[in-house]
């Protein structure tokens, strides 16, 4: 048997099938597809609605973890004005250390930036110095610290940025 002959023995002849039949079959294929698609409508709701209940929970649970560091910070604050300020200073770098623990529990690291090469995606150019000790295009200072979570900047680091070009008296100090 050739493949015309196998492929018309397997397909009926539609002149040979009840119009109402073919309906039936048609409004069973429609209604499979209608159920189809709000199942999958169904699972995309139930699935954005998970995703947001766990990034909710992982946010209360990042809240609970700084609420001791912050009644640190108002024990310190609430200190009679008799505690020496070497004491207030102790307390105030304990609390620090403590909640620089906790971001490195999360994976939140500052970055070390002084001496590096100006980078536009981790440092943000307040002002340009000049010292001719120090490579063109790195940084001299940091104004305020910078933070990552892994490769991905969560602050850049607010910088002074080595410039050679614009040096006072307009010479190149290599």
């Amino acid at each position: 048997m050739n493949e015309t002959q196998s492929a018309s023995t397997s397909v009926p002849d539609s002149a040979a099938i009840d119009p109402a039949e073919l309906l039936k079959t048609l409004a069973a294929q429609k209604d499979d597809y209608l159920r189809l698609a709000a199942d999958f409508d169904n699972f995309r709701k139930r699935t954005r609605r998970d995703s947001e209940q766990q990034a909710a929970a992982e946010k209360e649970s990042f809240i609970r973890e700084l609420l001791p560091i912050l009644d640190n910070l108002e024990r310190a604050l609430a200190c009679e004005q008799s505690t020496s300020s070497a004491q207030l200073h102790q307390g105030v770098q304990m609390t620090l250390q403590q909640l620089g623990r906790l971001l490195d529990e999360h994976g939140i690291e500052p970055t070390a930036d002084i001496g590096m090469t100006f980078d536009p995606h981790r440092h943000e150019a307040l002002s340009v110095g000049h010292d001719a000790r120090q490579p063109d295009h790195s940084v001299l200072e940091v104004i305020q610290r910078g933070y990552r979570c892994g490769d991905k900047v969560l602050r850049p680091a607010k910088v002074i940025v080595n410039d050679w070009d614009h040096s006072p008296g307009g010479v190149r100090a290599r």
